[in-house]
């Protein structure tokens, strides 16, 4: 079934439904949601823990600022709040949230709501997916949702928050407004977010212009990451539920929990990328059966196949992957006393010692160094970068956490698998004066390696093959062959744990979108999409795949 449209022409809330109109509370006791937002506009809650550590860092930050009158904390590392989270970091001052490893950033806001709220009691409005699973609604709409059950109302129109549905209590369903699809809905209780002060009188409804609603939700700049269409950027009228055909990236359906990525470890760990392995990337001399097109037409599918041993392993087989080495090579030390500065990955001042010193060791490396990246020259404890890349896959590349430069080749850690691609005559919405390109991935379920979440574990691979769709223009052309490289290098998927449906330790999307629906684009993963090639031209150079490597 195909995804929900935008919202619709109603705007007027239930009737008597306190919070239908923009309004605010005299209760000073408030509570603080994080949220970040995803692909499709949603806002995701963090999980309360991780809530409650990004507060108490933001307001130590602000009453530390209030009293030296220095400025806020420029960054908060998410990792100490929960190991599965080391990856990420979130910057405040452009509201940003950052992942180390692949450079993916989203918004993210705090929005302050009533202690008496949904929020405060630690209520949960969920959505039934695709997949069985549930969805949380934004918690904006689970304020509103619970608002209307406690004053008994029976049905509630969310066209005012930016949905097209209906919900119905009594039959506990939202309903589509234009198809009248339906989905069952559920309240359920879990923790409460972090109490925190309150500066001013609460908005107890939807956003509105007032200047708390505005300092309270802020979403920092519009980035790349807001793709596919113009009606998916922050703040959009229109928020999509998205459908089992969803590319997705690797995050839980519930709060902010990505796949089950260790904390954290030691620099004398094994390196969990053997060099010389060709196990997980397509086989030279693999044959190609020709493939339906979903307009009827046949063709011949041509393989993207790899000479043993691949450009990939033979780079890297020549690039130095232990952990030192790595860091050494792109870091030159800084000599003298550093910058008065904080090392935003420990979050430590530059000149004390690594915030990673008590988890991370090295014989060749000292917690008090502090090295600078050879070209975007920015600096850090040379014992934190050996920790960020310790907690990688170890492929010989260093990211920059401050500017997202890469030094190195990036790889990922894509299963084994096979990539075809076909043309065929019938042409994409929005690209009239050409034909298709498909694309089908092919990845069956196998054994996590070393370099995934759970090693040693198997892992599923659902929904495969994977059909994918691009105009077979020049600039479609183009997309296909940095995809090729992508393909190459492991980044297009990973094993993670699925958005949609929950599920750990299962083949996922990892940040380089696609289109898997040709003529409809409900779920933001259809045609016309006047956006999209520039989008994902956009995703592949931030994870290191331009034009340059074509010239390779």
């Amino acid at each position: 079934m195909a995804a929900a449209q935008g919202a619709g022409s109603s705007s007027a809330g239930p009737s008597g439904l306190p919070g239908s109109a923009p309004g605010h509370s005299n209760n000073s006791t408030a509570v603080a949601v994080w949220e970040w937002q995803d692909e499709f506009g949603r806002w995701r809650p963090y999980r309360g823990n991780v809530c409650s550590y990004i507060e108490q860092v933001f307001q130590a930050s602000q009453q530390k600022g209030r009293r030296s009158g220095s400025g806020l904390v420029s960054s908060i590392p998410l990792g100490h709040a929960d190991p599965v989270l080391a990856p990420y970091v979130i910057d405040i001052p452009s509201l940003t949230q950052f992942r180390q490893d692949t450079g993916t950033m989203r918004a993210v806001r705090r929005h302050l709501f009533p202690g008496d709220s949904a929020a405060g009691q630690g209520i949960v409005w969920e959505w039934q997916n695709d997949e069985g699973g549930w969805s949380p609604y934004e918690m904006n709409v689970c304020v509103f949702l619970e608002q209307a059950r406690a004053t008994n109302h029976q049905r509630v129109d969310l066209g005012p928050l930016g949905y097209n549905y209906e919900v119905d209590f009594v039959a506990q369903v939202q309903t589509n407004k234009t198809t009248r699809f339906r989905r069952s809905i559920q309240r359920r209780l879990d923790a409460p977010y972090p109490v925190t002060a309150s500066p001013a009188p609460l908005h107890a409804g939807p956003a509105c212009s007032c200047q708390q609603c505005w300092l309270n939700s802020g979403t920092g700049p519009i980035t790349t990451r807001y793709r596919h269409s113009m009606i998916n950027f922050p703040n959009s009228s229109t928020t999509h539920q998205v459908s089992g055909r969803t590319a997705s990236v690797s995050s839980s359906s519930v709060g902010f929990v990505p796949y089950n990525k260790p904390a954290l470890s030691g620099a004398r760990s094994t390196s969990r990328l053997n060099a010389q392995s060709t196990w997980a990337l397509p086989q030279a001399g693999a044959t190609s059966t020709g493939l339906s097109a979903s307009n009827g037409v046949s063709t011949p599918n041509l393989t993207v196949k790899m000479p043993k041993p691949s450009k990939v392993n033979q780079a890297l087989a020549a690039t130095p992957t232990e952990p030192e080495a790595v860091v050494k090579k792109y870091l030159e030390e800084v000599k003298g006393s550093p910058a008065d500065e904080d090392c935003i990955i420990c979050m430590e001042k530059l000149s004390s010692p690594s915030g990673y010193s008590d988890t991370c060791e090295c014989s060749t490396i000292k917690p008090e160094t502090v090295g600078r990246l050879t070209n975007c020259q920015h600096s850090f404890h040379m014992l934190c970068m050996l920790a960020m890349y310790s907690n990688g896959n170890k492929d010989g590349s260093l990211q920059c956490p401050s500017c997202k430069t890469i030094y190195g080749e990036k790889t990922g850690t894509q299963p084994k698998g096979k990539m075809e691609v076909s043309t065929f005559p019938q042409s994409l919405p929005g690209h009239k004066d050409c034909g298709t390109i498909q694309i089908v991935y092919h990845i069956s379920r196998g054994i996590q390696g070393p370099e995934h979440p759970n090693p040693g574990m198997p892992y599923t691979a659902r929904g495969f093959p994977r059909y994918c769709y691009l105009p077979d223009n020049e600039k479609g052309r183009k997309v296909l062959e940095l995809l090729r490289v992508a393909w190459k290098r492991r980044l297009i998927f990973t094993v993670g744990t699925s958005s949609t449906t929950g599920e750990s330790n299962t083949v996922v999307w990892n940040e380089i979108h696609h289109k898997t629906e040709m003529d409809t684009n409900l779920s933001g993963h259809g045609y016309p999409d006047p956006n999209y090639l520039d989008n994902v031209l956009a995703e592949l150079a931030a994870q290191g795949v331009t034009e340059d490597c074509l010239r390779q």
